[in-house]
């Protein structure tokens, strides 16, 4: 981990941030570049022995992804943080830098979709087999681990269906068996959750949401250790997996403020869950951060704060009543993606994705932005009236809302 004494809040704020080389200016220029010029072919011999510091063709990243990149890594912890174009394009080069034709992997069954699409579908074309594990099962994760067994991969907390997994726990097992451990920690953030503290080799962002916090970017970011970090690197240069530096100078400036927006947005998602908790149409919240919700005891160990994503299970309804609450919204808007300063609410339907574990009962996904939180209960109040007058008036229909 990357020692330094200030707290995070004032990392966030400085890392990345060279005024006094860049004319005074307080936020990193966009520097844009395909093709780097050089005095001497000292300097480019000079350049090329320091890639880390410096840049010898525009695919390797400017100084304004340079900036971004290393901002991230100080306050993750992490030895150096590699941008590219997308969240999906981060988990792609972060799993090929580790397993080739023949290999296996261990995925958490509990993943983002189109990761798993990742896995069904190229990875297997490359001859890459993957087993799904059970997110709250780190025994099985164990047993299932054979001698081409290339990487562990978490997500916590699971996509849609938010299982905290644990880490440290997972990390050990992993770390037995000489494998890597590969996390998705969009969720936690590097603001509120230190996965090379609790023994992740990799940690996988889309930038594309809290960090970049404005949703108008895609980025994707990956952190790692010292010992895995060539190889990921050389993999994203090898696909051409580069980011733009308009995008990373924009994630550069959600980045500042990625600590005053998730705590107020933890604040007004915990809000909104407590009153979902008590509503008679609602089966369970599935929110770490709430007490006595699945996971709560695991975040409360690891976390050092929340971020305002969570499921809410509804008790059996028809597909019209879940419509008929979520149409028609005044502040949710119906959007894949979040990390933004809007609310969205999105009908969930993770079965088809899950082989280990399946979710019980009807689900939307919310996520709560930067609105009052009063004015977000009374659309989702409103929204439920909805729900509850379509599924009475189908009452004698096993499609109906069962009390």
């Amino acid at each position: 981990m990357v020692s330094d004494t200030r707290q995070k809040d004032t990392l966030v704020t400085h890392e990345g941030r060279q005024p006094s080389q860049h004319a005074g200016t307080v936020n990193m220029p966009v520097y844009r570049a395909s093709t780097i010029c050089f005095p001497t072919m000292a300097a480019l011999d000079h350049a090329r022995a320091n890639p880390l510091t410096e840049t010898t063709y525009g695919i390797y990243g400017t100084p304004t992804v340079k900036a971004l990149e290393r901002a991230v890594a100080k306050v993750e912890g992490g030895y150096r943080a590699l941008a590219v174009g997308s969240g999906l394009a981060a988990i792609s080069a972060s799993i090929l830098a580790f397993a080739g034709a023949g290999d296996h992997i261990l995925m958490v069954d509990s993943v983002y979709g189109p990761t798993r699409k990742l896995c069904e579908t190229a990875l297997r074309r490359l001859a890459i087999e993957t087993t799904y594990y059970d997110p709250l099962s780190n025994c099985d994760v164990a047993a299932l681990i054979r001698p081409n067994t290339k990487l562990i991969y978490a997500e916590s907390p699971g996509s849609h269906t938010f299982e905290m997994q644990d880490i440290p726990t997972l990390a050990a097992i992993a770390h037995d068996a000489g494998l890597p451990l590969l996390m998705d920690n969009s969720w936690g953030t590097p603001y509120h959750f230190a996965a090379f503290a609790h023994g992740v080799d990799v940690s996988i962002h889309a930038a594309t949401k809290y960090i970049s916090g404005h949703s108008d970017v895609m980025l994707g970011i990956i952190s790692t250790n010292e010992k895995y970090f060539w190889p990921v690197r050389e993999q994203i240069a090898t696909m051409g997996f580069n980011a733009s530096p308009d995008d990373c100078y924009l994630g550069l400036r959600g980045w500042r403020t990625i600590g005053v927006r998730m705590k107020q947005q933890a604040e007004n998602a915990m809000k909104v869950a407590t009153w979902l908790a008590q509503r008679e149409e609602v089966a369970e919240v599935l929110y770490p951060a709430l007490p006595g919700a699945p996971g709560h005891e695991i975040w409360r160990r690891d976390y050092t704060g929340a971020a305002s994503l969570f499921g809410v299970v509804l008790k059996p309804c028809s597909q019209d009543a879940v419509n008929a609450l979520v149409d028609n919204m005044d502040l949710f808007t119906i959007g894949a993606s979040w990390g933004g300063f809007e609310s969205l609410v999105l009908p969930s339907h993770p079965v088809p994705t899950r082989s280990v574990r399946a979710p019980r009962g009807p689900m939307v996904r919310l996520h709560i932005g930067l609105e009052d939180p009063e004015d977000l209960i009374a659309d989702l109040a409103a929204g439920m009236d909805r729900l509850r007058k379509i599924a009475t008036g189908h009452s004698n229909d096993d499609a109906g809302m069962q009390r």
